[in-house]
């Protein structure tokens, strides 16, 4: 991995603090579109943004109460503040981009107590062309050692009465980080609701901002509640102390406090800013890491119907879906376990309920790992296991070292289920464990991302979505248009797993649940579509062989990837379409989801190179509302400058694979 950055400092020149007037610091992002004002008076500091020209954020305070010295905010003093202009350039193993160009200005402020105590907080700001961020640091400082947070108080002042679009879940902070999408006003929303990061609002004329956060690590996730009118952040507090919502030695620092800025819907999602406010990955070799789909039979209800034995947690069960995988390009097979008791030993009464016994490193009599390793090897396929992180964490190292022994490669994480300073260094051991003996790892009933793929790219998605599984219980599927939501809201934080695959498309009114063998709402394009869209690097192919093999558009999931070179929006509106673009070496492949309107929508191909392509579309048929699995495959060829005018069903979709003439399929 190379690193390239080039750091130019401007010190202001000052001698003595009387000559910063009024102590008010502004920056500005390196395209000049972006001011962050800084003012200090003697309540608090506080900031404002503009965006061409015209106030986003009103002054908004800044400050943090601690149980040993009190609220820090008032009676401060600005010392010499320090500039600085940084361009970076980095790789990305597994990511939506592979190579990225990061420029960004910084301003670090110190802020210092006038008591005897002295206390000293920087605030930290960094602008980019597409936003900006800040946190604080708590340098080494001798009459300071620890501390104990009760509240930070980072404020949003929105200036008037932008729309909202997020997550809202009253006063509950231990959740999978699931649900279904609000979309209001501002001051529709209650106040002291934890709304769900990241949060996505809407001005007038085409204005958008996200406000999320970037490298979580050794800190309490964020939510923002509403105060009195104002957004305020609103940390998670430790289970242990729930006074508390950090502890730390110094020195150290509180995750990035994003908001991202722009005048394009959907935007955000080209936008590498989370990465670039992470440290670059300590790993010296990533040859390792393999993104690919995997299957997991846990959602088609652990099918098996043309076998001669008897399913379970056993060898033929998995061999099924071994040789499934590898007749059909799926890198990974997930072992699970059967009926809701998993592959290892425990007590508990259901994968979810962890019971008073377990043991990870063991398989229950039934089954033998190292023959599935072996045998999975052989075929081309890698195995990749589920498993409950409260099984998992006690014996951390003694089952990574078993899991490395037995050839698995990786693992889902599931039921976290918290957001505190606790579980976030949980989710960092088991990602900095897992690397030390080459495991992947997809966290499920997690958090949002905050961009530490960059640092941990063995961390290949995240769930905290209200996503298909769903339709496996629930009266009402999940339809098209929370897709959307999904898409321009949660996947604004990063990647976002979701149980793809579902081959049994429904009219929304014939829909009902169905443990085994469940149906969609949205036709099969739209599903096809959803591979290219969403951002997962192990994207689940989660429906049973005989669901896939030999029908329409399957060739389409044998063949797309997981990650990606270049990511490029072509055409989006919120709550009603979305196309993406995305580069694997020399292929592009374009996802456009629907939502349960009807529509006709241009797809402009002008980010191709000089040569000529074949464009391989799957799109819905004309009966598609009728008859969601039907859809219509058309090859064309295409330059760069062809426009392609597609029709959307209502949950429709479209997904395209684009290759060179030279090279053939």
């Amino acid at each position: 991995m190379k690193l390239v950055v080039q750091i130019f400092l401007i010190i202001f020149n000052i001698t003595s603090l009387s000559t910063l007037a009024q102590n008010k610091v502004s920056l500005k992002s390196p395209d000049g579109k972006i001011t962050f004002s800084f003012v200090l008076d003697k309540k608090y500091p506080s900031y404002a943004v503009d965006y061409k020209g015209k106030q986003l954020i009103k002054q908004s305070e800044l400050s943090l109460d601690f149980k040993e010295g009190g609220r820090f905010a008032a009676d401060l003093v600005l010392l010499k503040p320090l500039r600085s202009k940084v361009e970076e350039d980095y790789v990305l193993p597994v990511g939506k981009a592979s190579k990225i160009h990061s420029r960004y200005n910084q301003l670090i402020l110190p802020l210092r107590e006038k008591s005897k105590t002295g206390r000293q907080i920087n605030l930290v700001v960094r602008l980019f062309d597409d936003g900006l961020a800040f946190r604080y640091e708590f340098p080494k400082q001798q009459n300071w050692s620890a501390y104990s947070l009760l509240e930070e108080c980072s404020t949003f002042n929105l200036i008037g009465n932008p729309k909202v679009n997020t997550l809202l879940f009253g006063q509950d902070y231990n959740s999978s980080h699931e649900g279904l999408y609000h979309k209001t006003t501002l001051d529709k929303v209650l106040e002291n609701n934890l709304m769900d990061l990241p949060a996505l609002f809407e001005y007038p004329g085409q204005v958008f901002v996200a406000i999320t956060e970037a490298s979580l690590r050794n800190y309490s996730g964020m939510y923002l509640v509403k105060r009195q009118g104002i957004l305020s952040s609103q940390l998670t507090p430790l289970p242990s102390d729930t006074e508390v919502m950090v502890k730390a030695t110094l020195p150290h620092h509180t995750p990035w406090r994003v908001i991202m800025i722009g005048d394009r819907a959907g935007s955000f999602l080209e936008s590498n800013l989370l990465t670039n406010l992470n440290e670059p990955t300590k790993f010296k070799d990533v040859s390792w890491l393999k993104p690919g789909k995997t299957s997991f039979h846990w959602w088609n209800g652990d099918v098996v119907p043309d076998s001669t034995f008897a399913p379970g947690v056993n060898f033929e069960t998995n061999k099924y879906y071994i040789d499934f995988c590898a007749r059909n390009n799926i890198e990974y097979h997930s072992v699970i376990g059967y009926g809701g008791f998993p592959w290892y030993p425990a007590n508990g009464p259901s994968y979810a309920e962890q019971g008073t016994y377990s043991d990870v490193t063991k398989t229950v009599a039934s089954l033998d790992m190292q023959r599935i390793c072996d045998y999975a090897k052989s075929k081309g396929v890698a195995i990749h296991v589920w498993i409950n992180w409260k099984a998992l964490y006690p014996q951390l190292e003694a089952a990574f070292t078993q899991f490395e022994k037995w050839g698995i490669k990786g693992m889902m994480v599931d039921f976290l289920d918290r957001s505190d300073q606790e579980m976030v260094k949980i989710q960092e051991e088991i990602l900095e464990r897992a690397a030390a003996h080459h495991l992947f790892i997809q966290f499920h009933g997690a958090f949002k991302p905050t961009g530490l793929n960059r640092t941990f790219p063995n961390e290949f998605t995240r769930e905290g979505t209200y996503n298909y599984e769903q339709n496996k219980w629930l009266p009402k599927a999940v339809s098209p248009d929370h897709d959307l939501d999904i898409a321009f809201v949660r996947m604004i934080a990063g990647a976002s797993d979701y149980h793809l695959g579902g081959f049994r498309a429904v009219t929304p009114e014939k829909f009902k649940p169905k443990y085994i063998r469940p149906n969609m709402v949205g036709t099969r394009s739209h599903m096809l579509a959803m591979y290219v869209v969403l951002e997962s690097y192990l994207n689940m192919v989660a429906d049973y062989p005989q669901a896939y093999e030999g029908e329409p558009g399957f060739e389409f999931l044998q063949k797309v990837p997981t990650v990606w070179d270049e990511t490029k929006v072509l055409g989006a509106e919120i709550d009603k379409y979305l196309s993406i673009a995305r580069k694997h070496k020399e292929e592009w492949y374009i996802g456009a989801i629907n939502s349960s309107t009807a529509r006709e929508v241009k797809i402009p191909l002008d980010f191709l190179d000089k040569a000529t392509y074949t464009a391989e579309i799957f799109m819905d048929a004309n009966d598609a509302e009728e008859q969601p699995n039907h859809l219509i495959k058309t090859k064309k060829e295409v330059i760069n400058g062809t426009v392609l005018t597609v029709k959307l069903a209502a949950g429709g979709g479209c997904a395209i694979r684009l290759y060179k003439n030279d090279k053939g399929k």
